[in-house]
């Protein structure tokens, strides 16, 4: 089953902090993921849907040689964002941009070496996906890459009955939303010119996927 990215008010009340309790459990095994997708020294990573910017914390600590760039389009995000940035004193933590992936232009001075994207593309309507391969397509240098975290189906099917149960529970929040299948999501890859995903199967049910811009 894939985590949810509502946020529960931080435990001592006392800022903007927001809170996850799943990026405890999925920051690490995400981490393992990008090591080896992600370029080893130097460049941007633009991550999307950054939501409370624990995994933008967590993963600015990992890759110290990258700056990672944080963006949501939500103002309480982008302050949850801002202090646990101000919090930690990350110096490869850039303050958060508002960014909406469904935009024809997004706030960026440069192409970057790489873009982040976890749950996002299952709680939003598929406007959102059309909107963050078009702008991987835009945005990123050549040879560098879109990252995507989530559970998908396969074949049209789940894979496994707490996937199912998550996707009934998004459509019933609203229509739009649903667990996506991956060989739709291949195809948007392909339709903005990005290459077939790399796929490694992730805890919970979930997969990580690496879309590169040949």
């Amino acid at each position: 089953m894939s985590d949810d990215r509502l946020s529960a008010a931080p435990p001592d009340g006392h800022d903007d902090r927001l809170y996850a309790p799943a990026t405890l459990r999925n920051r690490a095994p995400i981490a393992a993921v990008l090591a080896g997708w992600l370029p080893a020294r130097g460049g941007t990573v633009l991550e999307l849907a950054s939501g409370t910017g624990e995994h933008a914390l967590h993963l600015a600590a990992a890759f110290p040689d990258l700056l990672w760039q944080p963006s949501d389009p939500a103002a309480a995000h982008r302050r949850s964002i801002e202090a646990h940035r101000r919090a930690a004193g990350s110096g490869n933590l850039r303050p958060p941009l508002d960014i909406d992936v469904t935009a024809p232009a997004w706030p960026l001075e440069r192409p970057v070496e790489a873009m982040v994207c976890c749950n996002m593309i299952h709680i939003a309507p598929w406007v959102a996906a059309e909107g963050l391969f078009s702008g991987a397509a835009r945005y990123l240098q050549p040879g560098c890459g879109l990252y995507l975290y989530g559970p998908f189906k396969r074949g049209g099917a789940h894979t496994a009955p707490s996937n199912a149960a998550f996707d009934a529970s998004l459509r019933a929040q609203d229509p739009a939303w649903g667990v996506r299948d991956l060989e739709a999501v291949a195809d948007l890859a392909a339709a903005a010119g990005l290459a077939a995903p790399l796929i490694e199967a992730m805890p919970a049910n979930n997969l990580s996927l690496w879309f590169a811009k040949p």
